[in-house]
């Protein structure tokens, strides 16, 4: 099914749209993943990025590419995206673990060292996940990045967690 018949992207959509880093990139370290699939005019991200590795161009309306050689994985285009739609994910923090960062704009916000429920794009439990940091200095306007490390296995599937309560 597509994004406009369930409302949320799946991995295999992204793939095919050719907005995921190559494997190689992702064995050198963290890097950012751009979700956006909306074609409005939107630039934030291209503007956040001091490598320039984030590109759209004209007209406004093109979707973000990333250059994977220039991206340093530092998520400053993470919390600046206001579709929420830039991930930053790191497939080799451990021989077993992946980190992967977003955007979260709920209270409270998790403290680091938590157990968290970490869930997938439609809001659905994929595995249990250790905050290992977040960060939200003013330039963030109010949008903490946080980064929870998981699974190798489910990175790619890994983009938020869920709510404490």
């Amino acid at each position: 099914m597509a994004i406009h018949e369930t409302g949320y992207l799946d991995y295999t959509e992204l793939a095919g749209l050719r907005h995921v880093p190559s494997e190689k990139r992702y064995m050198q370290g963290p890097v950012s993943v751009i979700e956006c699939v909306q074609c409005i005019p939107c630039n934030p991200c291209e503007s956040a990025c001091s490598k320039n590795a984030i590109h759209i161009g004209e007209p406004i309306t093109n979707l973000p590419e990333l250059d994977e050689d220039k991206c340093t994985g530092c998520g400053l285009c993470v919390s600046r995206c206001p579709g929420l739609a830039i991930f930053i994910v790191n497939k080799v923090f451990t021989k077993t673990t992946a980190t992967v960062s977003f955007p979260y704009e709920y209270v409270p916000l998790p403290k680091e060292g938590a157990t968290v429920r970490a869930v997938d794009r439609k809001g659905a439990y994929i595995c249990d996940g250790k905050v290992v940091k977040i960060i939200n200095p003013e330039s963030f306007d109010h949008t903490p990045v946080i980064t929870v490390e998981v699974p190798a296995g489910v990175s790619d599937e890994v983009r938020s967690v869920e709510r404490s309560k």
